[in-house]
């Protein structure tokens, strides 16, 4: 039997618990008199502990250990819970998070925590214990779970206590020629005492042993008692939960790789209350998601041939069938885009500790608020946002957010507040972040943009407040005085925009100077399928997205300007700059056009008309990537496949509207 089969579970549940911990630890600092939270926090960091005494991580296990003693004195009124003790137990968690990403990314989880240890033993002035008793041994839900799994494929589960003899002069030799024989026999899932005290002597003449084996309790006892100075060995068959009870209990303990979530159609309470208890939760590793995924984006290229098929031959029961096709795959694409759909709070719960520190960095008082933490987004989204946001929490911080005795001359709370806030609006999720700091210097903006060569003195005269908001995100602008570790070298906030760009998004500013800014980001729901318009330009076509078209117009020639060699139309009292598409995209010129069929697309706040020749229709369409042969093409997002086997260029449109 191979432990390696269970590293991914361990990996998942230790992030949780750690992250538990982070939340748990972050509330009780602002209310220390509620001791519920550290139990709450002891009951993660024991689970996180066992978990990885039974993996064998064990400088994990030390120092969850020591974590547990400092908790266990907080609430038992030892020690008080000041800053020092704070610090301390978030520097653990610091390191455990270390610990645990070396694991995920194969490493041995191995760090260097002594000093850290030496913290925690001198808060609750502890001593290293001489000796530990092995009394009894603990069952927690990551040993159940991995013994139920054992038992289902025929292992046979043993506790087994060994008392070696009380003259015996070399306990750690003999313990360990008994571990010897022990792990050629099976494997070893647990111990009291652990591993790592057996090996410095801190036991007495006993301890006790988890072993998932193949052999009979017969042949382990005379195995056992071959060694020498062994005086006694007591076997006993462990009773293992069945494993659906355990899969019960693992789906309330943890959220794993990715849950899927299956419930019934809404009931009365008394049946929605019974309903909740029998909801059932499988643990899918995200790989296989992605592997549907690509096998339904094939599907769906085939639903688009079939249907062209279906309008050629004009067969009313090949149009029935096919209709009913489109219909069930339609429900099937909603259903795997919801498995895939992951709540912002896993990117979320992250920026309360980071917010922690930065002010602790700063010297500032600022208060996080997170709003719409469950709203969904596809998880390919999930994975590229939360970059962006950090860049945009550490402006709010050193840049928005003023120095206390700033805020108290000014009138404020010497405490600034920022809002983090998710919500869906049609086929699109919003992420607001507000703070309530100094805002944006309008003019200092502008020099420091001129100052660059961001912008002429000319062009300077003519910007609206939003524009000139935007220029903190031309690349290298920076209106810190002084570079530090938050901020000030001009990296960040261009890399924001062009990584939401990137994702089919965009980022806007508003800001009243002396109150605060606001961020708002517009991103799609998610990225894999999408509806798309087809266009027709002379033999090619090309899709533009949905989410960036307000409308589609026909405009007469005599309605077209010119305005300093730029064609632009008026639109609904606004005037917007035209695009020909053929010629930005050199398109041979094979048809005349008496009117312009023109695209109306928006980029943040700003619109443009894209010219082409027809419009085919809108069509649900899979985005594919150019490949690394092509990349960087201008306006180019990717492709798709069309119904009849020909391939589509998808337009970025956010690339065309400067």
């Amino acid at each position: 039997m191979d432990m390696n089969q269970y590293l991914e579970v361990f990996i998942e549940e230790s992030k949780e618990h750690l992250q538990n911990v982070n939340d748990q630890l972050m509330r009780f600092e602002k209310n220390t008199d509620d001791l519920g939270y550290v139990n709450e926090i002891f009951r993660s960091a024991h689970t996180l502990k066992g978990m990885s005494a039974t993996m064998g991580f064990d400088d994990l296990a030390q120092l969850t250990h020591k974590m547990e003693n400092v908790l266990d004195a907080v609430r038992n009124h030892q020690t008080d819970a000041h800053t020092e003790v704070l610090d301390a137990l978030f520097e653990s968690v610091d390191a455990l998070e270390i610990m645990v990403q070396s694991i995920s990314e194969g490493g041995d989880g191995q760090l260097d925590v002594k000093l850290l240890v030496q913290k925690l033993q001198r808060i609750v002035a502890e001593e290293p214990a001489a000796e530990h008793a092995a009394s009894s041994i603990e069952y927690d839900e990551f040993v159940q779970t991995l013994l139920s799994q054992t038992a289902g494929q025929g292992f046979n589960t043993f506790e087994i206590t060994v008392q070696l003899e009380r003259t015996c002069l070399l306990k750690a030799a003999r313990a360990y020629m008994v571990f010897d024989v022990l792990e050629q026999a099976g494997d070893v899932i647990k111990s009291a005492p652990t591993v790592q005290d057996i090996e410095q002597e801190k036991f007495e003449s006993s301890f006790i042993v988890i072993l998932v084996t193949s052999e009979s309790q017969e042949k382990l006892k005379a195995s056992i008692m071959e060694v020498s100075e062994v005086e006694s060995v007591k076997i006993s068959a462990l009773p293992i939960k069945k494993e659906t009870e355990m899969q019960e209990l693992v789906s309330q303990e943890a959220a794993a790789i990715q849950e899927v979530t299956v419930s019934a159609p809404s009931k009365s309470p008394v049946e929605e209350k019974r309903q909740l208890s029998n909801n059932k939760t499988i643990r899918v590793n995200i790989d296989r998601l992605d592997s549907l995924m690509n096998l339904f984006e094939e599907l769906v290229i085939d639903r688009g041939r079939l249907e062209q098929i279906s309008k050629e031959l004009n067969n009313s029961e090949l149009d029935e069938t096919v209709e009913r096709m489109s219909r069930i795959s339609g429900n099937l694409q909603t259903i795997i885009l919801n498995m895939r759909m992951v709540p912002v709070e896993t990117v979320f719960n992250r920026f309360p500790r980071m917010m922690r520190q930065l002010s602790k960095d700063l010297g500032k008082q600022i208060e996080l608020q997170i709003v719409g933490a469950d709203t969904e987004l596809d998880r390919t989204v999930i994975d590229e946002i939360g970059d962006p946001l950090v860049h945009l929490l550490r402006n709010a911080v050193d840049h928005g957010i003023e120095m206390p005795q700033a805020r108290l001359k000014n009138g404020k709370n010497e405490k600034g507040t920022i809002r983090l806030k998710a919500y869906h609006s049609g086929n699109h999720v919003f992420i607001d972040l507000e703070d309530d700091g100094a805002g944006i210097n309008r003019e200092k903006v502008l020099q420091k943009a001129l100052d660059r060569g961001i912008i002429d003195g000319e062009t300077a005269e003519t910007l609206t407040d939003k524009q000139v908001y935007e220029l903190i995100f031309a690349s290298g602008f920076s209106t810190a005085e002084q570079i530090s570790d938050v901020s000030g070298r001009g990296v960040g906030l261009d890399v924001v925009k062009n990584t939401i760009e990137s994702l089919g998004g965009s980022v806007t500013i508003d800001s009243n100077e002396g109150y605060g800014s606001r961020f708002s980001i517009q991103l799609p729901l998610t990225l894999s399928i999408i509806s798309a318009l087809l266009v027709q330009m002379s033999e090619e076509r090309y899709a533009l997205p949905l989410s960036s078209i307000i409308e589609t117009a026909i405009v007469q020639p005599k309605e077209v300007m010119h305005v300093h060699g730029q064609k632009v139309i008026d639109f609904r009292g606004a005037i917007i700059p035209l695009i020909d598409l053929k010629e930005l995209f050199t398109v041979p010129n094979s048809v005349q056009r008496d009117h312009y069929s023109v695209v109306i697309v928006k980029k943040g706040e700003k619109t443009a008309g894209l010219i082409v020749d027809s419009f085919i229709g809108q069509q649900e369409i899979v985005l594919k990537s150019l490949g690394h042969y092509l990349p960087g093409v201008f306006a180019i997002s990717g492709a798709t496949i069309l119904g009849d086997g020909q391939v589509a260029l998808i337009i970025d449109c956010n690339a065309l509207i400067k």
